[in-house]
């Protein structure tokens, strides 16, 4: 039996070094964003 493949998924490389280093800050700063808009809103709260 033959497997077929998506031709797209087949000419993929993996993510290179640029790539990953560039999704972790993304993915780094939305968390800093979203723990920055929590304290915000936690310091709102005590007021």
């Amino acid at each position: 039996m033959t497997r077929k493949t998506d031709p797209e998924t087949e000419k993929q490389d993996p993510p290179t070094r640029e790539d990953r280093l560039k999704a972790a800050l993304k993915a780094n700063l939305q968390r800093r964003k979203a723990q920055a808009r929590a304290r915000e809103a936690s310091e709102k709260n005590e007021d």
